[in-house]
Protein backbone atom coordinates (compact mmCIF):
# COMPACT_ATOMS: atom_id res chain seq x y z
CA UNK A 1 0.00 0.00 0.00
CA UNK A 2 1.17 3.32 -0.99
CA UNK A 3 1.44 5.99 2.13
CA UNK A 4 1.93 9.69 2.52
CA UNK A 5 2.99 10.69 6.21
CA UNK A 6 4.32 14.36 7.33
CA UNK A 7 5.63 14.89 10.94
CA UNK A 8 6.42 18.02 12.42
CA UNK A 9 9.02 18.27 14.73
CA UNK A 10 9.67 21.03 17.53
CA UNK A 11 11.61 24.68 16.03
CA UNK A 12 14.20 24.21 18.58
CA UNK A 13 15.30 21.10 17.15
CA UNK A 14 18.79 21.21 15.34
CA UNK A 15 19.12 20.51 11.86
CA UNK A 16 20.77 16.72 12.95
CA UNK A 17 18.40 16.34 15.53
CA UNK A 18 15.85 16.10 12.60
CA UNK A 19 17.92 14.34 10.56
CA UNK A 20 18.53 12.06 13.18
CA UNK A 21 14.82 11.24 13.56
CA UNK A 22 14.16 11.20 9.79
CA UNK A 23 16.55 8.11 9.48
CA UNK A 24 15.34 6.81 12.62
CA UNK A 25 12.03 6.47 10.78
CA UNK A 26 13.16 5.27 7.79
CA UNK A 27 15.01 2.50 9.97
CA UNK A 28 11.65 1.43 11.58
CA UNK A 29 9.88 1.42 7.95
CA UNK A 30 12.63 -0.76 6.45
CA UNK A 31 12.41 -3.16 9.21
CA UNK A 32 8.81 -3.40 8.85
CA UNK A 33 9.37 -4.67 5.61
CA UNK A 34 8.61 -1.28 3.68
CA UNK A 35 10.33 1.50 1.34
CA UNK A 36 10.87 5.39 0.98
CA UNK A 37 9.87 6.53 -2.54
CA UNK A 38 10.26 10.53 -1.38
CA UNK A 39 11.48 12.09 1.48
CA UNK A 40 11.51 15.66 2.11
CA UNK A 41 12.61 17.68 5.04
CA UNK A 42 10.47 21.11 4.17
CA UNK A 43 12.25 22.91 6.70
CA UNK A 44 10.91 25.55 9.26
CA UNK A 45 7.37 26.69 8.23
CA UNK A 46 4.54 28.77 10.17
CA UNK A 47 2.18 26.60 11.78
CA UNK A 48 -1.90 27.82 11.64
CA UNK A 49 -2.39 27.47 15.37
CA UNK A 50 -0.46 26.92 18.23
CA UNK A 51 0.59 23.44 19.00
CA UNK A 52 2.14 22.79 22.57
CA UNK A 53 2.91 26.26 22.33
CA UNK A 54 4.70 26.97 19.29
CA UNK A 55 3.91 29.01 16.37
CA UNK A 56 6.32 27.10 13.90
CA UNK A 57 7.63 23.78 13.71
CA UNK A 58 9.59 21.62 11.03
CA UNK A 59 8.34 19.54 8.51
CA UNK A 60 9.02 16.60 6.85
CA UNK A 61 7.32 14.93 4.03
CA UNK A 62 7.75 11.08 3.00
CA UNK A 63 6.12 9.05 0.51
CA UNK A 64 6.21 5.32 2.05
CA UNK A 65 5.05 1.64 0.71
CA UNK A 66 4.16 -1.11 2.94
CA UNK A 67 2.26 -3.08 5.16
CA UNK A 68 -0.19 -1.59 7.58
CA UNK A 69 1.98 -2.89 10.21
CA UNK A 70 4.55 -0.20 9.32
CA UNK A 71 2.55 2.44 9.47
CA UNK A 72 1.02 1.41 13.25
CA UNK A 73 5.16 1.01 14.52
CA UNK A 74 6.04 4.60 13.02
CA UNK A 75 3.17 6.25 14.46
CA UNK A 76 4.07 4.73 17.75
CA UNK A 77 7.48 5.75 17.24
CA UNK A 78 6.24 9.64 16.29
CA UNK A 79 3.89 9.26 19.80
CA UNK A 80 7.00 8.56 21.87
CA UNK A 81 9.66 10.87 20.87
CA UNK A 82 8.49 14.39 22.25
CA UNK A 83 10.45 16.34 19.54
CA UNK A 84 7.93 15.15 17.18
CA UNK A 85 4.84 17.65 17.79
CA UNK A 86 2.32 16.49 15.42
CA UNK A 87 1.69 13.81 12.54
CA UNK A 88 -0.12 12.67 10.24
CA UNK A 89 0.33 9.09 8.10
CA UNK A 90 -3.06 8.42 5.16
CA UNK A 91 -3.18 5.82 2.28
CA UNK A 92 -2.85 6.73 -0.90
CA UNK A 93 -4.82 4.83 -3.87
CA UNK A 94 -2.97 4.48 -7.16
CA UNK A 95 -3.97 6.97 -9.42
CA UNK A 96 -5.55 4.00 -11.68
CA UNK A 97 -8.27 3.14 -9.03
CA UNK A 98 -8.54 6.32 -9.08
CA UNK A 99 -9.38 7.34 -12.17
CA UNK A 100 -11.28 4.25 -12.49
CA UNK A 101 -13.44 4.89 -9.66
CA UNK A 102 -14.32 8.77 -11.21
CA UNK A 103 -15.35 6.80 -14.58
CA UNK A 104 -17.57 4.75 -12.59
CA UNK A 105 -18.76 7.36 -10.78
CA UNK A 106 -19.66 9.22 -13.91
CA UNK A 107 -21.41 6.48 -15.62
CA UNK A 108 -23.60 5.26 -12.44
CA UNK A 109 -24.86 8.84 -12.86
CA UNK A 110 -25.78 8.74 -16.54
CA UNK A 111 -27.72 5.68 -15.87
CA UNK A 112 -29.80 7.50 -12.82
CA UNK A 113 -30.29 10.56 -14.94
CA UNK A 114 -31.71 8.23 -18.40
CA UNK A 115 -34.01 5.85 -15.61
CA UNK A 116 -35.81 8.95 -15.10
CA UNK A 117 -39.04 9.70 -16.06
CA UNK A 118 -39.54 12.43 -18.37
CA UNK A 119 -41.32 15.42 -16.90
CA UNK A 120 -44.76 16.06 -18.68
CA UNK A 121 -45.33 19.91 -19.75
CA UNK A 122 -47.71 22.01 -17.56
CA UNK A 123 -50.38 23.68 -18.72
CA UNK A 124 -51.25 26.95 -17.87
CA UNK A 125 -54.72 27.10 -15.55
CA UNK A 126 -57.68 28.97 -17.91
Amino acid sequence: MGYECTFICSPELETAKVEELTAKASKIIEASGGTIKNLQQLGKKKLAYNIKKFREGIYVYMEIDGPGSMVSSLETFFKVNDPVIRFLTVKVEPKKKLAAKKAEAKAAEKTETANEPAELPTTAAE
